[in-house]
């Protein structure tokens, strides 16, 4: 049997945030491109329509996770149902539907020199095969598995006949209300689903085997909400507030590094604050320095609510053994359990788990460099996103789908049919390392899997840098002739050739 192909100049791999992005800058910023967006599920939406763990919502504020072309306008921290209803107005308003099929699972991922095209089979949930060709490849399919979390293996899992769960595997049919939860882990995703557990479980206890740094605040901006009272455009207000907290994030990253004693001092006290008197802090004072893992916002502190009101606990060190009625931890705190939830982390997922061939030969991502943490040596025509750890995702997203219709351009002004990183002359013995600087950043999903991620180096061109505040000015203004990409198909070249 045949399979049909179809052609476009840009195929998109992903309809999450980062990929409708991607969708509106072709659209808008380039337009005549055509394009197709690629995604597994049936739907749009990424991480907020898989993510289906009680309380969802974003860690990021809405005003620098969103869209920089389409404004905000709810509380800055938003359910998934809210982000997704977002996505659907910017899906609606610009037109975008026909171009994002969705079910298309994608297997592999060819480029051929002699066509300067990549070969993209997908496989539908019929079973059917659906081929594309592309002269440029985007992906923006993110970087952890979805539905599959990082579950470690503990003694005695096998006598606990109740629910065990990984908060990415969660089913909505399963029934705490009423019932003791051990919510395995801390940071980002614990602080989601405490608050909203403990309203109807008889207790939430989360058990962690070291302690996170939390910063609570209202749910509300300021910046946000005295613009609007004088009445300023949405737009406006959208703009200003997205610069403002950019700049305080960015200058809160500095200090992290320049006094963490101090900022550690000021985010325990305000923790401190928002628990009972006599609470103990060890539970909340993590020995690494603030933002070496994720900070996680707890909007309007009803995590720490859910602990004043003895309807959560919190329990640290390590766990020993599963038992029939629950856990018991190596000193031998025992906890006693209806529902064990695991919210252990992620693994990461490099491109899809799409197996990649340059020229027939299988490509093995962490034998590549990358190029400002979004192409790849030895990878034509391609671009990743990678968004920030210590920031907003999308802000690196908004920046790398201009980029690509910047270079596109130039391509096309070069009569450039590829274009491809390469190690410079002076490059050519620079020191590689792994993806990110573990002296900066050490989460732990980083850690387990960053083996199978590209390579950096110690200039900046050859680096993700995390540097948001810096990125936002450089990227306008990448030399787009610089010896690293090299071009091929020229024009110059067709004439050297004759």
């Amino acid at each position: 049997m045949s399979v049909s192909t179809e052609h476009f100049d840009v195929v998109v791999v992903g309809a999450g945030i980062s990929g409708l992005s991607a969708a509106w800058h072709f659209k808008n910023e380039r337009p005549g491109t055509t394009y197709v967006v690629l995604d597994r599920e049936l739907s749009f939406g990424g991480t907020w329509l898989t993510h289906q763990f009680p309380g969802i919502r974003s860690d990021s504020d809405l005003y620098t996770f969103g869209f920089r072309f389409k404004p905000w306008v709810g509380p800055p921290i938003a359910t998934a149902g809210e982000i997704r209803a977002y996505l659907g107005e910017m899906i609606a308003e610009n037109d975008l539907a026909p171009h994002l099929r969705f079910g298309h699972n994608i297997e592999t991922a060819e480029w051929s020199s002699l066509t300067s095209t990549w070969t993209v089979t997908a496989r539908l949930v019929s079973g059917e095969a659906k081929i594309f060709t592309a002269n440029f490849l985007f992906m923006a399919q993110g970087y952890f598995k979805h539905r599959t979390g990082y579950m470690p293996e503990w003694p005695g899992m096998e006598r606990f006949k109740k629910p065990i769960v990984h908060t990415e595997a969660w089913d909505e049919s399963i029934d705490y209300s009423g019932k003791r939860v051990a919510l395995i882990g801390s940071g980002a995703t614990a602080a989601t689903v405490i608050p909203v557990m403990a309203e109807t479980a008889a207790q939430v206890t989360m058990v962690q085997r070291s302690p996170t740094y939390f910063f609570a605040a209202p749910n509300a901006n300021e910046t946000a909400d005295m613009l609007r009272a004088l009445d300023i455009d949405e737009s406006w207000v959208h703009e200003i507030t997205r610069r403002k907290i950019n700049f305080d994030q960015d200058a809160m990253c500095r200090r992290c590094v320049e006094e963490p004693e101090v900022v550690k001092a000021e985010l325990l006290e305000l923790v401190k604050s928002l628990l009972p008197d006599g609470f103990d802090m060890k539970h909340f004072t993590p020995s690494y320095r603030p933002w070496k893992q994720r900070l996680a916002f707890v909007p309007n502190g009803d995590m720490f609510a859910a602990i004043s009101a003895g309807k959560a606990g919190v329990v640290t060190g390590e766990i020993e053994t599963f038992t029939e009625t629950g856990l018991t931890m190596t000193d031998g705190t025992t906890v006693d359990a209806d529902i064990v939830m695991a919210a252990t982390g992620f693994h990461l997922c490099v491109m899809g788990d799409i197996a990649f061939t340059i020229d027939g030969r299988r490509l093995e991502w962490n034998d590549t460099v990358t190029w400002r943490g979004m192409m790849f040596t030895g990878v034509p025509n391609m671009v990743w996103v990678f968004g920030y750890l210590r920031s907003s995702w999308t802000l690196r997203s908004d920046m790398v789908s201009s980029f690509v219709c910047r270079l596109l351009d130039h391509m096309k002004a070069r009569g450039a049919v590829a274009v491809v990183p390469a190690l410079r002359p002076e490059d050519k013995d620079m020191p590689l390392s792994s993806w990110i600087d573990t002296d900066d950043f050490n989460a732990n999903y980083i850690l387990r899997d960053q083996h199978k991620l590209p390579k950096r180096g110690n200039k900046r061109d050859w680096q993700h840098t995390q540097d948001y505040w810096r990125e936002k000015d450089e990227f306008p203004l990448l030399d787009l002739d610089d010896p690293s990409l090299v071009y091929s198909g020229s024009r110059n070249d067709a004439i050297a050739a004759e």
